[in-house]
């Protein structure tokens, strides 16, 4: 009796915990709701946005938008809407382990440290920390930032790498903290900071969707190498093996030159050489 009442008490466990998708594997958990969950960052342009709809747009939507057809196959599911989970800087890490996003998709530099906390698919783009200043600040680096604003979002890599810097080489510069990169635009605007940082392509896309070409500049230095991937949770080979599957085969039939183009066509006609080198590197054979 004892036996049958552990059992029972057992089965009835792993049914609770199935059923929140919590602490049940990601494609369990996917086909239990009944949804693929992408994570996606509000103000990330050319990434990760809301269009004039409010509805997600942007070059790493679009590739997560091929890996949930590709879960779709996988599981067998004629019908598998998606649905999106607006996340942060600060909470993106945390949405992913606790399971209320499957992936996400945004502009996240894998780095070994958020690899103790979750897993990564293969990398989607490659780029590195710049500054956002206006045309005629007479900021063109590190040296022009004696006793100046830089506006950065806190809990990311370029907050890092721009903390790392200005303590060695512009100590008397000042951290300004932002939630997004609007409101970093918004202070470079406003003159509540001379400079925003956050990496090359993302201040790029942000400048042409405020159509702000005229008055705005970059400094014309990387200071950090940033490969982005997505974030996906920890031993979840199986889920993780369909998204790089993914990634490979777009790579490999030139799907993702569709997708530059629609998010990058505008300012530049191909991607550059290094990108284009990861993409060839990663379009492995099935």
């Amino acid at each position: 009796m004892r036996a049958v009442v552990a059992f029972l008490l057992t089965l009835t466990a792993a049914t609770v915990f199935a059923a929140d998708g919590t602490h049940a594997d990601t494609l369990g958990a996917i086909r239990s709701r009944g949804a693929f969950v992408i994570g996606y960052r509000e103000g990330a342009p050319p990434f990760s946005f809301l269009d004039a709809q409010k509805q997600p747009q942007g070059y790493s939507i679009d590739i997560c938008k091929k890996i949930a057809e590709a879960v779709k196959t996988e599981l067998g599911m004629k019908d598998l809407p998606v649905r999106y989970v607006a996340v942060t800087a600060e909470n993106r890490l945390e949405k992913v382990e606790s399971g209320d996003v499957d992936i996400e998709c945004g502009t996240t530099t894998r780095t070994i440290s958020r690899q103790a906390h979750v897993d990564f698919t293969m990398f989607t783009f490659l780029t590195g920390t710049e500054m956002l200043v206006k045309k005629d600040s007479g900021i063109f680096g590190l040296d022009d930032f004696a006793n100046k604003k830089i506006a950065v979002q806190p809990g990311t890599t370029t907050e890092a790498t721009i903390k790392l810097l200005v303590s060695s080489a512009a100590p008397t510069a000042q951290i300004v903290p932002v939630t997004d990169s609007a409101a970093g635009f918004a202070a470079v605007e406003s003159g509540k900071a001379d400079a925003y940082a956050s990496d090359e392509v993302v201040l790029i896309g942000l400048v042409l969707a405020k159509k702000a070409t005229q008055g705005f500049r970059l400094t014309g230095q990387l200071y950090s190498y940033e490969p982005y991937a997505l974030m996906v949770r920890r031993n979840e080979a199986d889920f993780r093996l369909i998204a790089d599957r993914t990634l490979a085969q777009i790579y490999q039939n030139g799907e993702i030159a569709e997708i530059w183009k629609r998010w990058f066509g505008d300012w530049l006609s191909q991607p550059p050489s290094l990108l284009r080198i990861m993409y060839a590197m990663q379009g492995l054979a099935p």
